[in-house]
């Protein structure tokens, strides 16, 4: 077959030129027939033939196959078959082969073998997809390896995320909850790996699903979907929007002060690039969002509680154990059971009607609060003393000049001894009327407990009537009101 420019100069000599077929021929070198045939036709036509006879490749390809079944057991990942260690296989079995034949069959089997994918129809409202993706974040100047929830809307290609120090089933059910509130609804259905967190076990063709996770799906009525197993690209989109949004907008490597922060300004990037988004048939993604959000199935009255419950003790010292973090309680709560809410960012402890809301820490380590032992430390100067430095950059100042004051005056047992009885004042005035009696006291070059005592006694305590009550007198009452009740009487 010749090439169009070829094809091109015979025709203009012929028909162009009037030159004859012969002389054409001659001058170009090639047979007066082809002259013919592209006079015939204005450009070169394939001619298809059928496959060449492959007596090599049809004496060996049914070894090749059985060698593939022996060994499929034999293998890993890493430690895989190849066309070299077929070709060595062959050989020494005395077969008369080469590489290229080899690798040709592997190739051709892999093809038949390779899926085909389903060009998918979404539709608005019908359809998200979710999955973690691990990323790198810099938070308080460390870098650190976290996860990113994605909840992709195919239709109008419209993401929520959301970032976390794990991919545990708190931080899923919680991401749904920020998503719901995120779009102002959920779709239809909602497409998943076979991720721990939402699927138990697999029974038969479908899933067993978590208890917490039936009760999110319970909660927003949605349809719960899951791909096969191993096959990730069944929900192609959102694992292609999670690439795209790990290079795209956390390039470089995201700053902030905590998770929240740097999920906050990513998200709101990821919205202003998805606003100005055309498709390449000119639809632009906010007009396709008009038309999915009324699609989306309304939420319920209140939000799910994604907050996982755990009823645990509270040791002899006022502290719970949860999830491998030490966290301290109110003294008083000491040898009781409390109710621990834990939530992605704090746990909210609840024991006899009183709750106590504490920042969630990572595995392994503590939180201590000290003003949780002001009524034992006001009694233990010992303790104080070893305390001293946490429990007055907890209360603030001017605690820590009192303590600095007092321990370069009296050293340190002495101090410790002052400091408790000024924890026993904070018990009963509360630390803000405290504080600012030992500024007055500090003004004054005093920091003795006598000083600390006179100021508090012309401190005077107001009360605000409420707008409600003022316009009421009360009566004052008698003794022998009292006298007339205590008998069973009535006046």
């Amino acid at each position: 077959m010749l090439r169009m420019d070829k094809v091109y100069v015979i025709r203009h000599k012929v028909l162009v030129e009037g030159k004859s077929i012969r002389s054409v021929a001659h001058e170009l070198g090639i047979s007066r027939n082809t002259v013919s045939r592209y006079l015939r036709l204005s450009e070169p036509v394939r001619k298809e033939t059928g496959p060449r006879p492959r007596p090599v490749m049809d004496k060996v390809a049914a070894r090749i196959d059985e060698i593939l079944e022996e060994w499929k057991y034999r293998v890993t990942p890493k430690q895989r078959i190849t066309g070299s260690r077929i070709l060595r296989q062959l050989r020494e079995e005395n077969y008369q082969v080469g590489i290229t034949t080899v690798r040709d069959y592997l190739r051709e089997k892999r093809r038949q073998a390779a899926e085909v994918y389903v060009p998918l129809v979404h539709r608005p409202g019908d359809e998200g997809q979710c999955d973690f993706f691990e990323v790198t974040v810099e938070e308080v100047g460390k870098l650190r390896r976290v996860w990113k929830l994605v909840l992709h809307l195919p239709y109008s290609g419209r993401d929520f995320l959301r970032i976390y120090d794990t991919c545990d089933q708190l931080a899923f059910l919680d991401g749904h909850v920020r998503a719901a509130a995120h779009f102002g609804g959920l779709p239809r259905r909602i497409v998943y790996d076979n991720l721990s967190a939402a699927v138990r076990r697999r029974v038969g063709l479908g899933p067993q699903l978590t208890e917490r996770f039936q009760a999110l799906v319970s909660h927003y009525l949605f349809e719960p979907c899951f791909t096969r197993r191993g096959e990730g690209h069944d929900k192609g989109s959102v694992e292609s929007r999670g690439k795209g949004i790990r290079l795209q907008h956390l390039t470089p490597v995201p700053r902030g002060n905590n998770l929240a922060e740097i999920s906050a300004a990513v998200l709101k990037e990821v919205d202003d690039a998805w606003r100005e988004r055309v498709l390449r048939d000119g639809r632009r993604c906010w007009d396709l969002w008009q038309e999915e959000r009324r699609q989306l199935m309304a939420l319920p009255q209140w939000p799910f509680e994604a907050r996982r419950v755990v009823l645990v003790p509270v040791s002899s010292k006022a502290t719970v154990e949860v999830e491998g973090v030490r966290y301290s309680l109110p003294s008083r709560w000491a040898r009781l059971d409390v109710t621990a809410y834990v939530g992605v960012e704090d746990i909210q402890l609840v024991c006899r009607g009183e709750r106590e809301v504490v920042r969630r820490q990572r595995r392994g380590g503590k939180c201590i609060q000290y003003r949780h032992y002001l009524t034992e430390l006001a009694r233990k100067p010992q303790a104080v003393r070893q305390v001293a430095p946490e429990l007055v950059a907890e209360l603030g100042e001017p605690y820590g000049k009192l303590w600095s004051l007092l321990e370069g005056r009296y050293g340190g047992l002495e101090a410790a001894r002052v400091l408790a009885r000024v924890l026993g004042a904070v018990i009963d005035h509360g630390s803000q009327a405290v504080g600012e009696a030992i500024q007055e006291a500090m003004k004054a070059d005093r920091c003795d407990l006598l000083a600390l005592s006179s100021r508090l006694q012309q401190a005077r305590v107001t009360v605000e009537v409420p707008v409600a009550l003022q316009g009421y007198e009360v009566e004052a009452g008698s003794p022998s009101d009292y006298d007339v009740l205590l008998a069973g009487g009535v006046r």
